[in-house]
């Protein structure tokens, strides 16, 4: 469901990367890139991603455009100067005792039959978070995209990965993963953090996302008071905010 937007009142567009703005882990199309330097010139831009801020840069070619990933534990501004990101926080944070998060996971593998898999149990991040991979880190790509591409088997199961790690913020992540990163942050903590620092308030912003489904990583905004633009099918982003556009 869509939620109600007053365009008078947005300065900011913050938006997701993957299934937004383009297929998982391709480039922009032209058009889109095109849509995104013509809302530049109207409001703010900003990125708001799990992943790591330069791989989103990298994977939107350099658009020049300030980025926030790892859930809020990144932050980088764009220097026009120098056409790169300069880094303004990058936290790490402590991943807790390893063995306890392979029992747990090792637990959840038992009692829903996902004890066959490739590579390791968990993937561990430089920055804290994790990744539940439920057919393992070397798991063939074509088995990824096949296990779960309705999220159905996950979302299934959802509520108990969470209740098992209560210290981390549970998403129904890629194909075939629950990812996972320490409490409190999640997009929504990283906009609100984002807010409060430049005295913006809610209303003064606009998230566009895809993943606002029961897990999704945008899940967090779509349930908040932000408003919210929803992207059901990328390639028609450049239709969808072109109300923003007009006069």
């Amino acid at each position: 469901m869509q939620k109600m937007i007053d365009k008078s009142r947005i300065r900011l567009i913050a938006m997701d990367l993957d299934g937004t703005l383009t297929q998982h882990k391709q480039h922009m199309s032209a058009r889109c890139r095109q849509t995104l330097e013509a809302l530049g010139k109207k409001y703010k831009l900003m990125m708001v991603g799990a992943g790591q801020v330069q791989r989103i840069f990298n994977q939107m070619e350099h658009f020049p455009i300030d980025i926030i990933g790892n859930y809020g534990l990144q932050y980088a501004t764009y220097n026009p100067a120098t056409k790169e990101l300069e880094m303004q926080r990058n936290e790490t944070l402590p991943q807790g005792d390893r063995a306890a998060i392979e029992a747990k996971v090792t637990m959840l593998r038992k009692k829903y039959g996902f004890t066959e898999f490739a590579g390791d149990n968990v993937e561990y991040h430089p920055s804290g978070c994790l990744t539940f991979p439920v057919l393992g880190t070397k798991a063939v790509q074509a088995d990824k995209l096949a296990f779960d591409p309705d999220r159905t088997k996950r979302r299934r199961i959802y509520a108990e990965v969470c209740e098992t790690f209560p210290e981390y913020c549970v998403f129904v992540g890629g194909s075939s993963s629950f990812d996972m990163a320490p409490k409190p942050y999640n997009k929504f903590y990283a906009l609100d953090l984002y807010c409060r620092e430049n005295g913006l308030a809610h209303e003064n912003v606009l998230f566009i996302g895809d993943d606002y489904g029961t897990g999704g990583n945008d899940e967090s905004v779509y349930v908040s008071d932000i408003p919210f633009l929803c992207v059901d099918d990328y390639t028609s982003f450049p239709d969808l905010v072109q109300f923003l556009l007009e006069d």
